[in-house]
């Protein structure tokens, strides 16, 4: 009776939420797990209550976006249909390998999580006999700020210079800062890649011990690194025996194919650490971080820090990559996710126009756009704020506070209508900010 009384007031709670949502509110619903601990019930209670109501047609989930509601006003409308989801179906592919998985713990069969997706990830990494990888050189962690602590634990690194690629993933600076790292920046050039005068100076005059470059997309800016510079900054990296972290979050995001090429072809394994994360594919539900190194040390710390991740859940990914169901959804989802960035695009010029610089991007998830002068970018994030529209301060991207005038945009995959509302608000924020100054 008591789990009957808590998914029937998860239920109640929602349906008040969509008839708020029918009277003009918020058509976005709260996510499983803000509304589990909102409730303070279960994840699978909260689950059972959305699968009725989508079951029942007022509620409708759109992977990597979240819950919906379906009100009268929306239904049979061209113009607020949805985009398409940038991650179809992987998250419920996840869901499914979990349930057989569970089926299975019934039986005499032993199920192994990190193991198996250690050598998953290993075989998706090795290219050759030069660069290869064994299960004992991948390292998990349950994100990638926590993955990063310990990989700065395990070298002895805390404290220490760390060069990076600018603008550089907040997550990675927040981690840095975190860890007392002295920080230093170089900027991108004109094409998206790391300029290479500005490294060859630093690594030159500077007590630099780890290098932090992209693999072959820089992000948040969007650009492709050409080969030729990948080899460039190998060739410096030769010169100077420092390690080289490169950064491999966002490198599936490609809208192409991702290229052959990549910084790790060119450097000294020995070297060598890869960062990467399955959240950027499978979506919110596999938040794992990985690392690829070979260091003795590496091993050591990770199995000290002794991260509890779940085992079915990294079974269920195991499975997903080396059936080759990951990769067949990706080519997928790039064409869905340059899709949505070209309604972006669109959208943004015909509601500012002029008023911001951008080009397209080549892939990842943020439009790198930059204000004019008269424009700032802390009321712009304010007014934005609960929209379609997720907007992040350029400064963010910066231990030392640059990009002032510039945002990232990332369009959460509403309908089109709610993206112009959310762009309208912007605009308006960014008049209330050139009025100011």
């Amino acid at each position: 009776m008591g789990r009957e009384f808590a998914y029937q007031a998860v239920y109640r709670y929602l349906v008040a939420l969509i008839d708020e949502a029918e009277r003009g509110g918020q058509p976005r619903l709260p996510s499983l797990r803000a509304l589990s601990r909102r409730l303070h019930v279960s994840l699978a209670t909260v689950q059972a209550a959305y699968s009725l109501l989508e079951h029942e047609g007022r509620v409708q989930s759109v992977p990597k976006s979240g819950y919906f509601a379906q009100t009268g006003v929306q239904a049979g409308r061209d113009d607020v249909a949805p985009v398409l989801p940038v991650q179809p179906l992987l998250e419920r592919a996840l869901f499914a390998h979990e349930r057989r998985l569970g089926r299975l713990r019934a039986r005499p069969v032993r199920i192994l999580g990190g193991p198996r997706l250690r050598d998953a990830l290993a075989e998706r990494y090795t290219r050759s006999s030069r660069l290869y990888w064994r299960s004992e050189d991948v390292h998990l962690g349950p994100d990638v700020q926590a993955l990063l602590e310990t990989l700065l634990q395990a070298l002895a690194l805390r404290g220490s210079t760390v060069l990076v690629a600018s603008p550089c993933c907040w997550r990675i600076l927040r981690a840095l800062q975190r860890c007392n790292m002295r920080v230093l920046e170089v900027p991108l050039d004109a094409c998206g890649s790391p300029d290479i005068g500005s490294l060859s100076r630093l690594l030159g005059c500077e007590p630099v011990r780890m290098v932090i470059m992209p693999s072959c997309l820089s992000t948040p800016v969007g650009r492709l690194v050409p080969q030729r510079d990948q080899q460039r900054i190998a060739d410096l990296l030769a010169m100077h025996p420092v390690w080289l972290l490169e950064n491999d979050l966002d490198s599936e995001l490609c809208f192409s194919l991702p290229p052959s090429s990549r910084l790790r072809d060119w450097v000294d394994p020995r070297w060598l650490l890869v960062l990467g994360s399955l959240e950027a594919t499978v979506g919110g539900e596999a938040p794992y971080a990985y690392l690829l190194g070979r260091h003795a040390a590496l091993a050591e710390t990770f199995a000290q820090r002794a991260f509890q991740l779940a085992p079915m859940r990294q079974q269920a990914l195991a499975q997903m990559i080396i059936s080759g169901e990951i990769d067949e959804h990706l080519a997928q989802a790039r064409l869905a996710l340059q899709g949505r960035m070209e309604q972006l695009c669109q959208h943004l010029r015909a509601v500012l126009g002029g008023q911001v610089d951008f080009d397209m991007p080549e892939g990842g998830y943020a439009l790198w756009v930059r204000l004019s002068p008269a424009m700032v970018s802390a009321q712009a994030v304010a007014a934005t704020a609960e929209s379609a529209l997720q907007v992040l301060a350029g400064e963010q991207f910066s231990a030392h506070g640059r990009y002032r005038q510039y945002l990232a945009l990332t369009w959460l995959g509403e309908q089109p209508k709610a993206l112009n509302e959310a762009l309208e608000s912007l605009a308006r924020g960014l008049a209330f900010d050139a009025i100011r100054r």
